[in-house]
This record gives C-alpha cells, sequence and structure tokens, in this order.
C-alpha cells in the first residue's frame, strides 16, 4: 500500500460523511464508505487490491477501534437503564427464539445450513446505531428506556456468540478463547476502577490535559489492542477484543476528552479505512452470478426487522422494533471473520451486507416516523 493509495481511500471515504449529511435520512456514515469501497474495490474498477497486507492490517485495526467504540456505546452505568433490564432482557429473549426459528427456516430453504449464524444475525442489534438515534430524535420515557435495555442486551450477546456459531468445529476453542478474553477485559475494568477511585485516574487527566501528553488515550489504546492481540492469540476474532476493552472502558466511564480523542482517530481514519476495505473485498458481482443470494439478503434483512417486531405482542410499539433491527457491526464481523476463515460461500458475504442495509433502510424509516409523532402537536395543544 502507498501513499497514494491511502489518500485515495481516505478521498473517497468522504463520500460517508456527504450521504449522511441530510439529517432527515438517519444514514449511517459507514453506507458511504462502503459504497466508496464497492465502486473502487472488486466490484467495481478494482482499484483497491483489499489483499494488501498494510491495508488489511490498517483495516483490522479500524475494526478493532469500531468494535471498542460499540461497547462503549453500551450504557452499563446509567441507572436508568439497569432498572429497565428486566423487560429489556425479556424482548431480547422473546426477539432471540423468534431469530432462531427464522433463521432455522431461512437455511432449510436456501440449503446452506448456517441456520445459528442466520439467527444470531437476525436477533442482533447495534448500539452504536440504534442509541445515538435515540439521542439525536429526544426520545425520552420508559418505553425508551427498555428499549435501549434490549439493543446493549441484543448487541453483547450476539458479539460474544458469533464466534462460536460461525465456526461450529471450533466452537470450544472459541469459547475457551471468549472467557479467556472476557477474564482480561474484567481485569482491565478492576484496575480502571482502582485508578479512578484512588484518585489516579483524575490526577493523570489534569496533568495530560495541562500538557498535552494524551496518556489517557495511548492507554485506551493499550487496553484495545491488547485484548485483540489476546483474543489473536487464542484464535478469537478481533471483533471480541476490541468490544470487551470498550465494555471495560464503558464501565467506569470514559472522559470527554478521551471519547473525541479516540473518535478522532477511529473515525477520522482508521474505521472509515475498514469500511472502504471491506467494500473493496465484496465482490457484488456474485450476486449476479448467484441471484438466489439477492433474495437470501432481502429475507435476511426483512426477517430481522420481523422477528424485532414480535415484540409488539410484549405492547412495545412498532416503530420502536423496527428501530431495534437496525445492524451493522455483527454483520460486518459476520463477513469479515467468515470469509477470513472461508467457512462463507462466494455470494454469501454480500448477501449479508445486503441484508444489514435493508435494517438500516427500515429504521431509518422508523426513525422518520418517530422523529414526525414527536413533533405533531398535542390535541390539546391551543393553536395560536
Amino acid at each position: 500500500m502507498t501513499f497514494a493509495t491511502l489518500a485515495l481511500v481516505v478521498t473517497i471515504g468522504l463520500l460517508g460523511p456527504l450521504l449522511a449529511l441530510p439529517r432527515r435520512w438517519h444514514l449511517p456514515v459507514v453506507l458511504g464508505e462502503l459504497t466508496a469501497g464497492v465502486v473502487f474495490g472488486a466490484t467495481g474498477f478494482g482499484v483497491l487490491d483489499a489483499t494488501d497486507e498494510t491495508f488489511t492490517f490498517l483495516a483490522d485495526m479500524g475494526f478493532a477501534l469500531v468494535m471498542f467504540a460499540a461497547g462503549t456505546h453500551v450504557p452499563v452505568r446509567d441507572p436508568a437503564v439497569r432498572g429497565a433490564l428486566g423487560s429489556g432482557l425479556l424482548r431480547a429473549a422473546v426477539v432471540g427464539v423468534a431469530a432462531a426459528v427464522g433463521g432455522w427456516a431461512v437455511a432449510q430453504v436456501f440449503g446452506i445450513g448456517h441456520a445459528a449464524v442466520y439467527a444470531v444475525l437476525m436477533a442482533s442489534s447495534s448500539a452504536a446505531m440504534v442509541l445515538p438515534i435515540i439521542d439525536q430524535l429526544g426520545l425520552t420515557g420508559p418505553p425508551v428506556l427498555s428499549l435501549t435495555a434490549q439493543v446493549a442486551i441484543a448487541d453483547t450477546a450476539c458479539v460474544v456468540a458469533l464466534p462460536l456459531v460461525i465456526d461450529p468445529a471450533h466452537a470450544v476453542r472459541a469459547g475457551i478463547g471468549a472467557v479467556v478474553v472476557g477474564l482480561c477485559a474484567v481485569v482491565m475494568f478492576l484496575l480502571l476502577r482502582y485508578l479512578y477511585d484512588t484518585g489516579a485516574q483524575r490526577r493523570t487527566h489534569e496533568v495530560s490535559e495541562d500538557r498535552k501528553f494524551t496518556v489517557e488515550l495511548r492507554i485506551s489504546l493499550v487496553m484495545v489492542f491488547a485484548l485483540c492481540g489476546v483474543a489473536s492469540a487464542m484464535h478469537v476474532s478481533i471483533m471480541l477484543g476490541g468490544f470487551a476493552a470498550g465494555l471495560a472502558v464503558a464501565g467506569v466511564g470514559e472522559p470527554r476528552r478521551v471519547a473525541k480523542q479516540v473518535f478522532a482517530i477511529s473515525e477520522g481514519l482508521l474505521a472509515p479505512l475498514f469500511f472502504v476495505w471491506l467494500g473493496a473485498r465484496l465482490n457484488l458481482r456474485e450476486l449476479g452470478e448467484h441471484p438466489q443470494f439477492v433474495l437470501l439478503g432481502l429475507t435476511l434483512g426483512f426477517g430481522a426487522v420481523l422477528v424485532h417486531c414480535v415484540t409488539r405482542a410484549l405492547g412495545q410499539p412498532l416503530a420502536y422494533g423496527a428501530l431495534a433491527a437496525a445492524q451493522i457491526g455483527v454483520p460486518v464481523a459476520a463477513v469479515t471473520v467468515g470469509e477470513q476463515l472461508a467457512v462463507l460461500v462466494p455470494g454469501e458475504g454480500s448477501a449479508i451486507m445486503l441484508a444489514a442495509l435493508c435494517t438500516i433502510v427500515v429504521a431509518s424509516i422508523a426513525a422518520g416516523r418517530l422523529a414526525a409523532r414527536k413533533l405533531e402537536p398535542h390535541p390539546d395543544t391551543p393553536s395560536v
């Protein structure tokens, strides 16, 4: 990989912010970045070589930080959300059961045999996508707290479950690796908690801010890459290492200054580079060669929305159920890990990404409806 290629990647990655610019569309930035990679990668002009070792390693760094950010978005310290864990857990469990049935049915219809993978994909939610939409719309109240808890539980459970189901032949090894990564994350949390309780974190923060040392940022990056190193050594995806590090930081509370610094490194370079690399790696021509995978993607995507909407029976409004179906981290991880392990058949990775895009479109429509309802005047409000 050359500096010219890097400049091209960063430049075309700007398509992400451009597509996400209209707020009323509620489109994620990654959509444009993926599209740019598709256009300049294997599907399109073939300018970007996703097999380049340097490009791949930088993309792995971006993937780790994407999962780290997803972990920090899980509201583990919010007492209001903890109070809604019961209803959130119930809804996540109901969705999980429906997704298990749906995943089995999809696998039977298409004859691929990845029922467990499809179930995890359909059950997943993306806290990194849903929670910012909730904040942007200013949604509040018990239904929103339950939705937040539901998404956090589903996101965490599916991130842990994916490595176990995507390579069932090594599920025991993956399970042991996941436990080791989890224990390391607990140790990191306890260490961070100790530094916080003793005041060392505050003193370090003051010195770092005054002297421009960015010590806390460096420590956060050490945590992420160290856990990813442990995950790699235990033959577990780095997605689990990055996500576990994010949960450890979320458990203590990430300082705003550090969050902004991590955001700058991740969203300014490495995360866009990862999504462009992922788009460049996908070969959507395979969908033309295997048209049944177009139907598979649509089935998985709208099936995920359907299984999330079964919570209507528990009193959850349909718009909230559709919003909870939004997913990006788990499908991206499934494609990345699945292709690395060569467990996906040609066209299946593209179908999974198509499914994720379907959930994003539906979630954007649901968010628009929620925003419109919020702006509607109350019937008792006098007209002026």
